[in-house]
């Protein structure tokens, strides 16, 4: 059956897109990596997080049944991925070994959990009992095109912002990351038992 593109669908699902994956709160976290020196390849994150939503939103199920592994399993092990980047934004200190690599920072954690992490491929999947397929897809699209954007010109949003605001802003949303990997973990972590 042939699906109708709706633009108050397609918006609607931008809209919610935007709010979960929130692209501009990542800002801090990724001049963050950047100043590790971790390397970010805007096109290889979006391209890599597209991947994990198109095939989450079509066989997510069926892939977490391959690998024996639940959703909640999923959403804890991705909290516990964004807490130790919340520490590491907030003490300013590198908990994880800045390990070189082709695609330094872009798949791990830009591309997943940062972007495509358990709480948007979730929105994602649970979008399908509102809207067509079709619609989703476009604001879901639409919401990478402006991923992209962002991390394609980090540089020129950090001249604009300043030094002095960016360090409160990594401060600020390293707290608001730590809360949101505790509120992930804590609505999960009893669904696993």
């Amino acid at each position: 059956m042939l699906q109708a593109i709706d633009i108050v669908e397609i918006l609607s699902a931008f809209l919610v897109m935007f709010a979960i994956i929130d692209i501009t709160g990542s800002i801090p976290i990724f001049l963050s990596m950047r100043e590790q020196g971790k390397s970010i390849k805007p096109l290889q994150a979006t391209l890599v997080s597209l991947g994990l939503f198109v095939v989450f939103f079509y066989v997510g199920d069926a892939v977490l049944r391959l690998f024996s592994i639940d959703a909640p399993s999923f959403a804890v092990a991705g909290a516990v991925v964004l807490f130790i980047l919340s520490l590491e934004m907030i003490t300013g200190r590198e908990f994880i070994k800045n390990e070189v690599s082709a695609s330094g920072a872009s798949i791990v954690p830009v591309a997943f959990p940062l972007i495509a992490g358990p709480g948007a491929i979730t929105a994602l999947i649970s979008l399908r009992a509102e809207y067509a397929d079709i619609n989703i897809m476009i604001g879901l699209v639409l919401n990478l095109v402006l991923d992209f954007v962002v991390i394609r010109y980090l540089d020129r949003l950090a001249e604009w912002l300043g030094a002095g605001l960016i360090y409160v802003f990594r401060k600020f949303f390293g707290v608001v990351l730590l809360a949101m990997a505790a509120k992930l973990f804590a609505g999960n972590i009893t669904s696993m038992f």
